[in-house]
């Protein structure tokens, strides 16, 4: 993938909890999509450890070399803080992590990369049970931008270092060309150690772009694909298992009401929607089909990065049409509801306030692109993005 010149690397907002949990634990694991920043992040975090660091990338020959005999090797660097990047491609290290760590419990020993989520990795989870922490690493949040990225270039080009911070349009398209490509082509395939047919994960990433923010349709999708409904689903995790894709699940408890109970899907990264969108520039994507549901995708993922940890995030749907994009949660008590408009005048619906009456939730919002907060008669509060992220969700 061609390389370009940038400003000043973005500070991460997990890069303070990570060394607190690197003082906790004797593994922390950085987990997200390729390209997202991990291995930066791990550096710069090894750079203020007081042990040294040495790193390893399990996608390189001469590093893999070096492991031939890990717990040998590992047990002979046990005074370094190791980075151990891509560690999904072998998942028959973390047994051996797993020894050496019993020998030697320190904390602060290993901080393990990877582009795939630990569930769908055989063994991960039970093999470091009780000495890991893991934490994801998402794209570029709102919160992190620096003062000269704008709201709309962010939204445009999504939360991927590299895109966002390329001095032109062209030049984070064709980044963003190249890294769709590689990921149809070939990492899906390697991250999962399974065989996918790359046009067929092509196609269903275009077929995603057009139905984001909608109920998810196995069958819909399987017709149109030519493949079964169980094989699109299984498509589809690992889609979700790289971290490109977020099923929205809609909430369901506590209620009598007639519900839609299937999931809403999104591409979490509006830059990869709009790139397989061919949306160009933000002009041609303000008069675009694709805004409405960019817009909601956009706002959705990054309310789920800044949700509180305490809370699970939903929708909710009855039969009758009551809707809410975003529910949070706490178990199966809903907190908070947030509708996502993209218009500044926005309307409050007949079913949007069905939605707050039978969710029973004492803070409700409606989240457009800009506008002062301001409250309705019912007692919501409409309020721009910055305005939900930095001051809204941190009360609930």
């Amino acid at each position: 993938m061609r390389s370009f010149s940038f400003a000043p690397m973005i500070e991460r907002s997990l890069y303070k909890e990570i060394l607190s949990l690197l003082r906790q634990f004797p593994v922390v694991a950085i987990v997200g999509a390729r390209q997202v920043g991990k291995t930066t992040l791990a550096h710069q975090i090894a750079a203020v450890q007081k042990r040294p660091s040495l790193y390893l990338d399990l996608e390189n020959p001469l590093d893999l070399r070096r492991l031939a005999d890990p717990y040998t090797f590992l047990t002979d660097n046990k005074d370094k803080c190791i980075i151990i990047d891509e560690v999904q491609t072998i998942p028959s290290l973390f047994s051996v992590l797993r020894s050496v760590i019993d020998e030697d419990r320190r904390s602060g020993k290993f901080i393990l990369l990877g582009s795939a989520s630990p569930q769908l990795v055989k063994g991960v989870s039970e093999s470091l049970a009780g000495r890991i922490a893991y934490r994801e690493l998402s794209t570029i949040n709102f919160t992190e931008l620096p003062k000269k990225i704008t709201r709309d270039r962010h939204w445009l080009r999504g939360g991927f270092p590299t895109p966002l911070l390329a001095r032109t349009e062209n030049m984070a398209a064709e980044w963003m060309n190249n890294f769709i490509r590689s990921y149809v082509e070939r990492d899906l395939s390697h991250l999962f150690g399974v065989d996918l047919t790359s046009n067929i994960i092509s196609r269903l990433l275009n077929m995603l772009s057009h139905v984001n923010g909608t109920t998810w349709n196995a069958e819909m999708i399987s017709r149109s694909l030519g493949i079964t409904a169980p094989t699109v689903n299984r498509y589809i995790d690992l889609l979700e298992g790289a971290f490109l894709v977020r099923r929205l699940p809609a909430f369901f408890f506590n209620t009598r009401k007639r519900l839609v109970k299937a999931p809403k899907i999104y591409i979490r990264d509006s830059g990869v929607l709009h790139r397989l969108s061919n949306v160009q520039n933000i002009i041609s994507l303000k008069g675009h089909p694709v805004v409405g549901s960019s817009w909601e995708g956009y706002v959705v993922e990054q309310v789920k990065q800044m949700k509180p940890k305490n809370m699970d995030m939903y929708y909710y749907r009855t039969q009758a049409g009551a809707e809410y994009d975003v529910v949070l949660a706490k178990g199966v008590h809903p907190v908070a509801c947030i509708e996502i408009k993209l218009s500044n005048a926005p309307t409050i619906s007949k079913g949007n306030l069905q939605s707050i009456a039978d969710l029973k939730t004492k803070k409700n919002f409606v989240v457009v692109p800009d506008i002062e907060d301001y409250k309705t008669k019912e007692g919501i509060v409409i309020c721009n993005i910055a305005s939900l992220l930095t001051k809204h969700i941190s009360r609930l």
